[in-house]
């Protein structure tokens, strides 16, 4: 097939989408790269990377959302959002009543 068989919004299309993968992989190779750097040499102290890798995994989450599940805030994908938001709270609830249960069960054993 040769280049002048395919019309010029698709090789657009298809352009872009590679942009947006390349984009996506170099991001998240990054944001790893860069925690692994904040546990190996521990430039601060130990809350404060806690609280950068919390950060960091969280950057890491926006950029496969919008890289790779093409997520973002325009009216037609907002849908797609609240429906990760809500998965993402009946998970939240559940983890954490989850480790509730376990420390009263670990209250009552001592």
């Amino acid at each position: 097939m040769d280049r002048g068989d395919i019309p010029r919004s698709e090789r657009d299309g298809a352009r872009r989408e590679l942009r947006d993968l390349v984009l996506g992989l170099s991001s998240a190779a990054i944001l790893t790269a860069l925690s692994f750097a904040v546990v190996i040499f521990k430039p601060v102290g130990h809350g404060w990377m806690l609280g950068g890798l919390g950060l960091l995994a969280i950057v890491q989450i926006a950029a496969q959302f919008r890289f790779f599940l093409h997520i973002d805030l325009r009216k037609s994908h907002r849908d797609d959002l609240q429906l990760i938001l809500f998965t993402a709270l009946v998970v939240s609830l559940m983890v954490a009543g989850s480790i509730c249960i376990l420390f009263d069960q670990h209250a009552r054993m001592m």
